[in-house]
C-alpha cells in the first residue's frame, strides 16, 4: 500500500469513527503532497460542511481537477458542491451541480433524489412527484437503503403515491361518462397513473406466444359449465365426507424439500394453512381418492381436461384456513386455464388475478389464466374450500393443443434423460 493510499484509508477510518481532528490531519497531509488529491479535497469539503461552513467547502472543492477524477469521486464532489449551495440557499447553483452529477452518471439516484427535493421546495409538486417516482425505480429496495437516505426515500414514495392517486381520480372523473368504460379501461387508467403495473402472462414452463393475457374467462366460452355446476351439491357432500373420514389425506399444498429455494412460499411450506385433497396430481390420478368421490369424478369427465406430460391434469379440493393468504405467484403454462368450483365461501374471502379482484360465489365456476400473477385471501374465521381443476385454453385450436402436448412430452423426456 502506498503512502497516499495509507493516508486516505486512515482519514476515512478517522472520519467514520468521529475523530474529525485526525481525519483533517490526514487530509491536510495529502493536500500538502498534492493540492488536487480528489479524496482529500472531498474530505476537507465534507468536514467544512459538517462544521456549517459552506463557503469554505465551495472554496476547497474549487481545487478539484475533474479531468483527473474518476466518476465516483466526481459525483461525490458534485454532491458536496450541491449540498453547499443548498446550505447557502443558492437553488440555481444547487440544481446546476446536480445536473453535472447526473451528466457524469445518469443513474446516480442520490442526485436525482436531491433534485426532486429541490423541485418540492420550489413548490413544483407534480414535477417532484414524477421525479420521486423515477428515483424509486433505480434506488435500492427498502431493506438495502442507506440509513441517511431512508426517510427521504420514504417521503418521496408517499408524494409519488399521492400524485398517482390524484391522477387516477382525475382520469376516472374525466372518463367515467365515456361509453364503453369497462374494467379494461379502468386498469389502463390505473397503469398510466402509476397505481398498478401491467400484468402479463409469465409461465413457469411452457409458453404459447401471442395468446392474450386475459385474467378471467367468460363462463359462456365453456359449454360444459352448466352441467358441471349441477353437480355442486354432490361434490360438496363428497368433500365434506372426505374431510371427515380422510382428514389426513388433506396434505399441505406447498411441500419444498430442505435446500430448495422457497421464495414467497416460506410461510406456507409444509403448512396446513393451505391443504389439498388430490384427485389428479401432475397428470396422474389418485385412485383411492377418486373412489371416495365418484360424483366429483363424474363431473370432471364433463370437462375439457388438459393432458400435459408431468403437469396436467390436476384436480383437488383446495382448503384455505382462516386468516390464510396464498401469496402472488404464476402458473405453469398459458395453454391451460385453472377453474374453481367454490364449495364453501365465507365472507371476507377474495381472489385477485392481475388487476381484477373477485369474490368466489358458491356453485358458480370461475375460470382464469393462472400464468398472470394471482393471490388468494381468507380473512374470515372459517374454512374456504374450492374444487380446483385444469381446462384447455379455448383460444387454442385442436392442432395447437396437439403441438403443445408434443412439446411438453419431448421436453419432459429430455429433462429426465429419456431422449
Amino acid at each position: 500500500m502506498s503512502n497516499e493510499q495509507a493516508l486516505v484509508r486512515a482519514a476515512r477510518e478517522a472520519e467514520a469513527a468521529g475523530d474529525l481532528a485526525a481525519a483533517r490531519g490526514n487530509y491536510e497531509q495529502l493536500l500538502a503532497q498534492d493540492p488536487q488529491q480528489p479524496n482529500a479535497v472531498n474530505g476537507m469539503a465534507r468536514l467544512a460542511l459538517m462544521s456549517g461552513d459552506a463557503n469554505t467547502a465551495l472554496a476547497v472543492l474549487a481545487r478539484l481537477a475533474p479531468a483527473r477524477t474518476d466518476i465516483p469521486l466526481l459525483t461525490d464532489s458534485l454532491m458536496l458542491k450541491a449540498a453547499a449551495h443548498r446550505a447557502l440557499g443558492q437553488q440555481a447553483e444547487e440544481d446546476a451541480s446536480l445536473g453535472q452529477a447526473l451528466a457524469a452518471d445518469a443513474y446516480y439516484w442520490p442526485a436525482l433524489l436531491q433534485r426532486a427535493q429541490l423541485l418540492e421546495q420550489q413548490g413544483q409538486m407534480k414535477a417532484a412527484a414524477l421525479m420521486y417516482r423515477d428515483v424509486a425505480k433505480i434506488s435500492p429496495p427498502a431493506e438495502f437503503r442507506p440509513p441517511a437516505f431512508k426517510e427521504a426515500l420514504e417521503h418521496g414514495e408517499q408524494l409519488a403515491a399521492m400524485y398517482a392517486e390524484a391522477l387516477e381520480v382525475s382520469l376516472l372523473e374525466a372518463m367515467g361518462a365515456q361509453p364503453g368504460m369497462s374494467q379494461k379501461w379502468r386498469e389502463a387508467i390505473s397503469i398510466i397513473s402509476g397505481r398498478s403495473k401491467p400484468y402479463l402472462s409469465q409461465c413457469n414452463q411452457l409458453t404459447v406466444p401471442r395468446l392474450p393475457a386475459q385474467p378471467f374467462f367468460r363462463r359462456e366460452m365453456f359449454d360444459w359449465v352448466p352441467a358441471f355446476e349441477a353437480f355442486t351439491a354432490d361434490i360438496r357432500a363428497e368433500m365434506i365426507a372426505a374431510m371427515s373420514e380422510a382428514g389426513d389425506e388433506f396434505t399441505p399444498y406447498v411441500q419444498y424439500n430442505p435446500g430448495e429455494p422457497v421464495n414467497q412460499w416460506a410461510e406456507l411450506n409444509h403448512s396446513r394453512a393451505w391443504t389439498a385433497f388430490h384427485l389428479w396430481r401432475g397428470g396422474k390420478p389418485i385412485p383411492e381418492n377418486i373412489a371416495r368421490c365418484p360424483k366429483t369424478a363424474e363431473a370432471l369427465r364433463l370437462v375439457d381436461q388438459v393432458h400435459l406430460a408431468g403437469t396436467c391434469p390436476n384436480a383437488m379440493f383446495s382448503v384455505l384456513q382462516p386468516k390464510a393468504v396464498i401469496p402472488p405467484h404464476h402458473g405453469e403454462s398459458n395453454a391451460r386455464l385453472v377453474a374453481h368450483l367454490p364449495l364453501v365461501v365465507p365472507e371476507k374471502c377474495q381472489f385477485r388475478v392481475g388487476y381484477d379482484t373477485r369474490r368466489w360465489v358458491e356453485g358458480e365456476v370461475m375460470i382464469f389464466d393462472d400464468t398472470i400473477e394471482h393471490e388468494a385471501f381468507n380473512d374470515s374465521d372459517q374454512l374456504r374450500v374450492v374444487l380446483l381443476f385444469d381446462v384447455w385454453n379455448p383460444l387454442l385450436s385442436l392442432e395447437e393443443r396437439q403441438i403443445v402436448q408434443k412439446m411438453s412430452e419431448v421436453e419432459r423426456k429430455f429433462r429426465l434423460g429419456e431422449v
